[in-house]
């Protein structure tokens, strides 16, 4: 099908951590010559290889890559910084008459950049996302419904006024867009309605796929390959290197556990099981934060001639 578009196309693949969008990538920039922005919040930290599964410089070269390998390990990093990097390089990409190619599981920075989600605070990552959305939820449970919808009342109003009080689903949401982003929830509604909504004839979003078991058996694999190829000898680089281990990409999935086992907190074995079990237990929120957007197509590895036949006919 062909159809005219008021902006250049761009193509999203994202999908949970393990579940190897870095070779489809590699891929989908060939066949289609297309240019990898990254879409990972991890990925973007400098001497932080091993750990967050970064391409290596073998597949970096097959195709160009952006957003990857940029920012030391103590910089503060926010989806609304990631907004304004990713704004211009995508504009670069275009300008040169190329296709740019999203890759990652970084859902928060996906929506910040498709739905102009800035402000003062920005976009919290996925993990943090979680963290906020279940405080909220646990506020609630103590008893505080009366005090969350004041808050509501105090942060954004046209939103308390058009919700009920009992209503706790739109109640914990509203607060949770607000703490998370700055900006009211009434306020991303208007400034989306200002634009006519998300021209979604520009973009294609694709997920990958798979069985829960295929998954997970894939994760623990990972975890194995990542020990064996020196996760623990990164870390304690970076450690040597002045990055203090209560530094944010510090505590993140991987890192943090291999700091437990360096500082006898865990033994080895301890560190690789509970490492596999809260790689999974990320997927399983990668796959819940993306399962809720209706614009993704999804594929499993054994459908890939129709995925490609999918981004043919999206570039028509």
């Amino acid at each position: 099908m062909t159809h005219a578009r008021s902006i250049a196309p761009l193509i999203a693949l994202v999908g949970p951590t393990g579940i190897g969008k870095t070779s489809l990538s590699l891929e989908i920039a060939r066949r289609f010559s297309a240019e990898i922005v990254g879409l990972d919040s991890m990925q973007i930290y400098r001497y932080m290889d091993i750990g967050t599964a970064k391409p290596t410089r073998e597949e970096r070269a097959q195709a160009p890559h952006h957003l990857i390998d940029f920012v030391d390990p103590d910089e503060d990093y926010t989806a609304g910084r990631y907004v304004s990097d990713a704004t211009a390089v995508l504009a670069d990409i275009h300008g040169r008459g190329h296709l740019p190619l999203l890759v990652g599981g970084a859902g928060m920075y996906l929506q910040s950049l498709l739905s102009g989600l800035f402000g003062g605070r920005a976009g919290l990552e996925l993990p943090e996302m979680e963290a906020l959305r279940q405080g909220l939820k646990k506020r609630l449970e103590d008893g505080g419904r009366e005090r969350l919808y004041l808050e509501l009342q105090g942060c954004d109003p046209a939103t308390a006024a058009r919700i009920h009080p009992n209503d706790s689903q739109r109640l914990v949401r509203a607060l949770e867009i607000f703490y998370a982003t700055g900006i009211p929830w009434s306020e991303h509604l208007a400034r989306h309605q200002e634009k006519g909504g998300q021209d979604k004839r520009n973009i294609l979003k694709i997920g990958l796929y798979c069985e829960r078991d295929e998954l997970y058996r894939r994760i623990d694999q990972r975890v194995e390959l990542m020990i064996s190829a020196g996760l623990i000898a990164e870390v304690r680089t970076l450690l040597d290197m002045g990055y203090d281990q209560d530094l944010k990409s510090m505590q993140s999935i991987g890192y943090r556990h291999m700091i437990n086992y360096i500082t006898s907190r865990w033994t080895r074995d301890e560190a690789q099981r509970l490492l596999a079990r809260d790689t999974r237990r990320y997927a399983k929120r990668q796959y819940t934060w993306f399962l809720r957007d209706p614009d993704i197509f999804w594929f499993t590895h054994a459908e890939m001639g129709s995925l490609f036949k999918k981004v043919e006919d999206f570039l028509r």
